[in-house]
């Protein structure tokens, strides 16, 4: 254990249930930004990637018409399994 680690549970031990719970709230709420923001910078990377192939963009209509296809293929699909 760091003296930090130490430090900080000492201080912790100091404080009534009602704080410590605060600071068990603080510390998630920390740790939910650090994730939120690792999956931000991930995103970014992942867009920067995709922009770099340089693909076609896909209109509204073809993307409603992979749906509809999907759609289409799932109902067969459970059609075919349940006769």
């Amino acid at each position: 254990m760091t003296a930090i680690e130490s430090q900080l549970i000492e201080r912790l031990k100091k404080l009534p249930p009602n704080l410590v719970a605060e600071v068990v709230d603080f510390v998630e709420f920390l740790i939910a930004r650090e994730e939120r923001a690792a999956a931000a910078q991930r995103l970014t990377e992942g867009l920067a990637r995709l922009d770099a192939l340089n693909l076609p963009l896909v209109s509204e209509d073809e993307v409603e018409e992979e749906v509809q296809a999907a759609r289409r293929e799932r109902r067969d699909g459970a059609i075919a399994t349940s006769t």
